[in-house]
């Protein structure tokens, strides 16, 4: 089933002119016509409000508002509009402590720079159409970190959603 990226509403933060010209270039040409372009957090944060955007793309490094704090804020801020919205986080770094850092955050996908076109639409379509259950915990906030279930696991069953499984136990 083909996917109409034109129904969606796209929030770009990124610091960069280059790269928002970039960015946008991409949405357009995958068919996003309603999209907003911040140069930080703190400005997306703001428009995200103003707006409630469908999908936030957002940058890492930028001042004075990163895109990890941006992440904190829509995921923990009262007045955030949608906790719930999907945030695709752009980066040129793909250390494994990056990417857990940003999963920590509650970033919904990672892409990593240089990207194509097809890589943001597959990245946009994935959080459309797979969208994850949301962890609400004392600690965190933000999409379920588990990507599978594996049926190995053999420590301690925490979710109420694995209370099915014999060998639950609160750990």
């Amino acid at each position: 089933m083909a996917f109409k990226f034109e129904k969606l509403s796209v929030l770009v933060v990124e610091d960069t002119p280059p790269m928002q010209k970039l960015i946008a270039s991409v949405l357009e040409s995958i068919g996003v016509k309603r999209m907003n372009v911040a140069e930080n957090g703190q400005r997306g944060f703001d428009m995200f409000c103003r707006d409630n955007h469908d999908i936030i793309i957002s940058d890492w490094l930028m001042s004075p508002v990163d895109g990890l704090e941006l992440v904190r804020l829509v995921r923990n801020e009262a007045s955030s509009p949608n906790r719930l919205v999907p945030v695709i986080m752009l980066t040129g770094y793909n250390s494994l402590g990056r990417v857990m850092t940003a999963r920590d955050a509650g970033v919904t996908e990672f892409l990593v720079k240089p990207f194509t076109a097809g890589d943001v639409a597959k990245r946009i379509a994935h959080v459309i159409n797979k969208p994850r259950d949301y962890i609400d915990s004392a600690e965190y906030f933000g999409p379920d970190r588990r990507r599978h279930n594996d049926p190995n696991y053999k420590g301690p069953w925490r979710r109420e959603s694995d209370k099915n499984n014999s060998d639950w136990q609160v750990g």
